[in-house]
């Protein structure tokens, strides 16, 4: 499935067997239209050249309230319950300024990266990632006959 007005159209006569990630593009364009929201804040941090984090600030949640799921290349964080009621007056609290609304957050990673570690410590969702090369992605020498 190709779209007739996609922006990379114009790289696609000057590759070969990149279909799929042109498609991947458009997906993820479509999805950060829809879903264009900044809650709840985060960082991508590389590492180093296989090693990636993702921080995410979730103050307010503890671990049994968020899920993390990887699905075709996608990484989503959101919480599982709806709207906590933090403002009840048993609890003796009178404004209300952290926020504990519904939220999804989605990454697109490649398929050479893997999901190590998650680890949720003072507010802050942290997702260790790592890039695994395959030996036929690694260079080689091809010799000549």
């Amino acid at each position: 499935m190709t779209k007739n007005l996609s922006v990379w159209n114009s790289l696609k006569p000057f590759s070969v067997g990149f279909d799929s990630i042109f498609e991947e593009f458009d997906r993820v364009l479509d999805s950060t239209e829809r879903y264009n929201s900044n809650y709840p804040p985060y960082n991508i941090c590389k590492l180093n050249d296989n090693d990636y984090k993702i921080e995410v600030a979730l103050a307010g949640y503890s671990k049994d309230d968020i899920e993390i799921e990887l699905k075709d290349n996608t990484l989503t964080v959101r919480n599982k319950i709806n709207e906590k009621v933090v403002n009840d007056e048993s609890n003796g609290v009178i404004h209300k300024g952290i926020s504990t609304r519904q939220f999804e957050r989605s990454f697109t990673i490649s398929e050479d990266i893997k999901v190590k570690n998650a680890d949720l410590k003072n507010g802050l969702l942290n997702i260790d990632l790592e890039r695994i090369v395959p030996e036929e992605k690694k260079p080689r020498l091809i010799d000549i006959n």
